[in-house]
């Protein structure tokens, strides 16, 4: 039960990073600022949050927990994941002066998106608690 709680409590960490490095990199776009290393941690801290809910929920699965409406929140937890992950290691292999805030804007957004997906598949609330 306690990874339950542990899966379902990180995601609050995984928006909350996600949020950030949205915001960030809509800020360093609309301001013209140069790439930056704060860019690159709160993207690795939102990939990194990201892998950890996913590694945790796939403990989960092999506690015998599966119902078939999680098939749906697997696959899109998966795809946000990957999501997450594409743009931090897309900018890491560039030169500094190719390096921007855009994709990072563009690729938080669309995890966000696949994570809340992933939340409803299963009928829980995206803020709140399903398990009280």
């Amino acid at each position: 039960m306690m990874l339950l709680y542990a899966h379902s409590g990180l995601r609050y960490l995984v928006l909350l990073a996600g949020i950030a490095s949205v915001l960030y990199a809509i800020f360093g776009f609309a301001t013209g600022r140069d790439y930056d290393k704060t860019m690159r941690v709160l993207g690795g801290i939102f990939a990194g949050s990201l892998h950890l809910t996913l590694l945790i929920g796939i403990a989960l699965l092999f506690t015998g927990r599966f119902y078939p409406q999680l098939t749906g929140h697997i696959f899109m937890m998966i795809f946000a994941a990957v999501a997450g992950q594409i743009v931090p290691s897309v900018q890491k292999r560039r030169p500094m002066e190719e390096r921007t805030f855009l994709p990072h804007a563009i690729g938080g957004i669309v995890a966000m998106a696949l994570i809340v997906g992933g939340i409803m598949a299963i009928g829980r609330p995206i803020f709140g608690s399903a398990y009280s």
